[in-house]
């Protein structure tokens, strides 16, 4: 005969604390999970600062204070810098402007193995115009370090008139060789939640300089 199977009071004190361990584990999981989509940074607004014409900064160079000078990057995208005359930096980010300039210093052979620091002063202005059937037309200032869409400044610019032409706003962009794109975003789409809304409309981001016109809807 038999005997019923049992469990010694050891491995039922083992069963029970694997099982709170799984749930301990479980539960932390899923908060680490949360608090990382939390903190999670919108991908979108991540845009990485690149030095513009007009920025004032300050160069540092590690035991070097002869070497350190505030400057503002003229108009040729250049930092007029000592030993080395104009270092061209517009459009590098922060860190590739210091590598930039470290390269300099070490390659004409002024400092062996130079450290240099960069921040920005003074930020130049970054603005963009919207003009056309928009309530509020006129000039306005990106975010420092952010980013802004069309249908971002739509909405900063109180919204469209009544005789706009949403599904058409466009953007007009100068790049830096002096070549013109021209960008069309269906903004109405956008705003209505449409399905004909393209999700590269919305990520288009706006640059300073950027044009932005809504033309008139014809009746």
């Amino acid at each position: 005969m038999h005997r019923p199977r049992q469990f010694s009071r050891r491995s039922g004190s083992f069963s029970l604390a694997a099982l709170l361990v799984m749930w301990f584990a479980l539960g932390l999981g899923g908060l680490q999970a949360q608090q990382a989509n939390q903190g999670a940074p919108d991908q979108r607004r991540a845009l990485v600062y690149r030095l513009a014409t007009n920025d004032s900064i300050r160069v540092g160079v590690f035991q070097e204070p002869d070497l350190d000078i505030i400057g503002r990057v003229d108009m040729k995208g250049t930092i007029n810098l000592p030993l080395l005359g104009p270092i061209k930096v517009v459009g590098l980010t922060i860190a590739e402007a210091q590598l930039a300039v470290e390269t300099a210093y070490r390659e004409g052979r002024f400092l062996r193995n130079p450290q240099v620091t960069i921040t920005v002063e003074v930020y130049s202005p970054r603005e963009v115009s919207i003009q056309g059937q928009i309530k509020s037309p006129g000039r306005y200032v990106l975010p420092i370090e952010q980013t802004m869409t069309v249908l971002e400044l739509v909405t900063k610019a109180n919204g469209f008139t009544d005789t706009a032409k949403g599904t058409a706003v466009s953007v007009t962009r100068i790049n830096p060789d002096g070549t013109k794109q021209v960008f069309t975003v269906d903004v109405e789409s956008l705003i209505k939640g449409k399905d004909r809304a393209r999700a590269d409309d919305n990520s288009l981001l706006l640059l300073p300089g950027d044009i932005v016109y809504v033309p008139e809807r014809l009746i």
